[in-house]
């Protein structure tokens, strides 16, 4: 049987995959889709194959700001496969690719009958939280240059790519600034040979330099996936 594009998938032996693999189904993830909704049941578990996701948090003024990324490592809603019931986060997609789609049932109970995949998923979600509490720290303190050079690198890492389908509105919003800063920004890049920016499309040139230009919340939190999910 073909391994699975996606990470978690990917580390299930194949006697075990084969009893999970009737019960996935390859779905579209397009750009802009809700995929899970903050307090809503879930009813589907996603393993990206490509594309990213986006847990996001939206505030009464209608803003929203992310809080983690999900894409070919990770999985979307799998604390409903350990007995949650809701949604915490709302889960749009930001990048449009391909998943492995499967209700929470089935997961649920394969789950349950094979431990180690229930680990996986444990420290997958322990990932995200740890995740998401490096976002609110690099929002409080770091520069939006240095958070905007973060975040497309993280980027990069889940598409497999240097070409990255964004407009500045929606990085504006994943960052959590106006689009205005993220216009100076990118032009400032832009011009330091980094990344070459058209509407609606981003090329990163220079992957080192804009290694130096992150913060050290980059490297946190692949160290974090490369200490709790490497096989």
């Amino acid at each position: 049987m073909v391994q699975s594009p996606n990470g978690l998938l990917a580390s299930i032996s194949p006697d075990a995959f084969a009893i999970l693999a009737p019960h996935l189904k390859t779905v579209n993830l397009t750009l802009g889709d809700v995929r899970a909704e903050a307090g809503g049941k879930v009813k589907h578990v996603y393993f990206p194959h490509s594309g990213v996701i986006s847990l996001v948090v939206e505030l009464s003024v209608g803003d929203m700001i992310e809080t983690a990324m999900v894409g070919r490592d990770g999985v979307l809603n799998a604390s409903s496969a350990l007995d949650g019931q809701v949604s915490l986060n709302k889960g749009v997609v930001q990048l449009a690719g391909l998943a492995s789609a499967i209700e929470v049932k089935p997961l649920r109970a394969f789950a349950a009958k094979y431990e180690d995949f229930q680990s996986r998923l444990i420290r997958h979600e322990q990932v995200l939280f740890a995740q998401s509490q490096q976002s609110a720290a690099c929002n409080a303190i770091h520069s939006v240059e240095n958070r905007m050079c973060r975040w497309l690198l993280r980027m990069r890492d889940l598409a497999g790519s240097d070409d990255l389908t964004l407009t500045q509105e929606f990085l504006a919003q994943m960052l959590g600034v106006r689009r205005p800063s993220v216009s100076i920004v990118a032009s400032v890049l832009q011009k330091a040979g980094l990344i070459r920016y058209s509407r609606g499309n981003i090329r990163i040139l220079d992957v080192k330099g804009m290694q130096d230009g992150s913060c050290e919340c980059y490297e946190t939190v692949k160290a974090h996936y490369k200490r709790l999910l490497s096989p």
